[in-house]
């Protein structure tokens, strides 16, 4: 079956973490984690959750490139960008029709923008 990436973008301005979640309206928050949990219910229950996660911002990543004669680490994400992938989900979906369904949820649980992209198969 298709695995399907579900990204969560973010402004590159703003770097929510879960700390700083915590400044939100309780009650807003405890709503977009309930709806995030039933989402996450759902997609277990139909056997579709994969894996899913939230990421540090940016500015916390290392980039490492081992590709010459030494390898090098240098602080910072690889690329400068307006926007950052904030959080992921990873599901299988039998199509993509159906990898945009949940999409759909889960945009309107967190009121957010959802990129949806099919993992690549093996070439048979």
């Amino acid at each position: 079956m298709p695995q399907y990436f579900l990204t969560i973008p973010h402004e590159s301005a703003e770097e929510p973490t879960m700390e700083s979640m915590q400044e939100f309206d309780p009650a807003e928050l405890e709503a977009v984690m309930a709806a995030v949990d039933k989402f996450n219910s759902d997609l277990k229950e139909a056997g579709a959750f994969v894996t899913a996660g939230g990421l540090q911002p940016p500015s916390t990543a290392i980039t490492v490139d081992a590709s010459g004669e030494e390898p090098k680490r240098t602080r910072g994400p690889f690329v400068e960008a307006a926007e950052y992938v904030g959080g992921f989900w990873i599901i299988d979906a039998p199509d993509e029709e159906k990898a945009l369904t949940w999409a759909e949820q889960v945009s309107a649980a967190l009121s957010s923008r959802i990129e949806v992209r099919a993992l690549q198969e093996a070439a048979e």
